[in-house]
């Protein structure tokens, strides 16, 4: 049997023990080393999906809040590219605060649109991934 170890004392030097000596080798769990299933691919995929649909359509809006703040030129095709997309994608939110300043009001305004895809896209791909068997 082996001796349990004092407690130290006053100068005592802490020396670490090799590490064989203090955690034994256990093998891996079969259940651990298990590849996922199809269903679960599919899920993790969804997840996916999802989260990065979110950040695209808040990336959009925020590009366009950006673009106004910044008075870039309405003429440009970008622009009214990601104008027309910000648009759809405000949610209603774009007049949602009415301020003395346009641009201010767009930052915020759409700013609070962005923060909302954002949320709604970690709600929903939370939600896929709890729901699914």
């Amino acid at each position: 049997m082996s001796e349990t170890p004092k407690p130290p004392e006053p100068g005592d030097k802490l020396v670490a023990a090799p590490l064989e000596q203090t955690r034994p080798h256990r093998p891996a769990r079969p259940s651990a080393v298990r590849k996922p299933g199809v269903w679960q691919q599919a899920v993790t995929f969804a997840v996916w999906v999802i989260k990065v649909a979110s950040r695209l359509a808040a990336l959009v809006v925020v590009l366009y809040a950006v673009f106004t703040v910044f008075q870039a030129n309405p003429g440009n095709a970008w622009y009214q590219l990601v104008e027309s997309l910000a648009s759809w994608l405000s949610l209603g939110l774009s007049n949602l605060f009415q301020m003395a300043d346009a641009r201010w009001e767009t930052l915020v305004n759409y700013g609070l649109a962005a923060v909302v895809w954002l949320i709604l896209g970690s709600v929903a791909a939370g939600l896929v991934r709890r729901l699914a068997p």
